[in-house]
């Protein structure tokens, strides 16, 4: 089977320094490719392009089939699709506002028995490693395990042109291999939780509306 992934982009920023304002979309563009290559269906989810409502409401609190129509579309393709990567720049050493907000909007129940990999970046030499500690808590409560490996890209404006192509001098191969051994994982993972999804018969019920479909004592 062919997996069907998205790409979430966490940042919103487009304008104001530092500079390159989207530095996150130069290494989303990147998974795209490589995903890409490997014959996997992607999109990419652009939190500038969607319409999210503010000050914050999630989708549950508006009732089945009445939540604005940006976050009812997103949720439908949350549902359907197979896997997630979630690229993240570091913002007081935790993942972006922009991708935390986007993401909580939507309980655990679309994106459950699904895997998710982390790819954090930044314009300094950490490569936003420690954002990435705090979205292994995040996505696993969110449903969506992380898998084993990461990504770190630092000083990603010197690795990545704005097409997500690599800069001169950039040994390209050796990136390849790095963002493989994850999205290689996001794959197989993606692959088997369908096969069991399809099979399975016995899946908690989705808390939507009321504590105590949480089923505690």
């Amino acid at each position: 089977m062919t997996p069907s992934i998205l790409v979430f982009l966490g940042s919103e920023r487009v304008s104001g320094a530092p500079l390159p304002t989207r530095l996150g979309a130069r290494v989303s563009s990147a998974c795209l490719r490589r995903l890409a290559d490997k014959g996997v269906a992607t999109t990419q989810i652009d939190p500038v392009e969607v319409d999210a409502p503010h000050p914050f409401k999630p989708l549950f609190a508006y009732g089945a089939g009445k939540g604005p129509e940006a976050l009812d579309h997103l949720a439908d393709q949350i549902r359907h699709a197979d896997g997630y990567v979630m690229i993240s720049p570091e913002y007081n050493h935790l993942m972006s506002p922009a991708l935390s907000d986007l993401l909580n909007h939507f309980g655990s129940s679309l994106f459950s028995y699904k895997p998710s990999a982390i790819v954090t970046y930044s314009a300094g030499q950490w490569g936003g490693t420690r954002a990435a500690v705090s979205m292994r808590t995040f996505l696993s409560e969110l449903g969506c395990l992380p898998v084993s490996a990461m990504v770190h890209v630092p000083h990603a404006q010197d690795v990545f042109h704005e097409d997500g192509g690599y800069r001169p001098g950039v040994d390209g191969d050796r990136w390849d291999g790095y963002f493989d051994r994850t999205l290689d994982q996001l794959r197989w993972w993606s692959e088997a939780a369908a096969r069991q999804r399809c099979s399975a018969t016995d899946l908690p019920k989705a808390f939507v509306t009321n504590p105590t479909e949480r089923n505690a004592p």
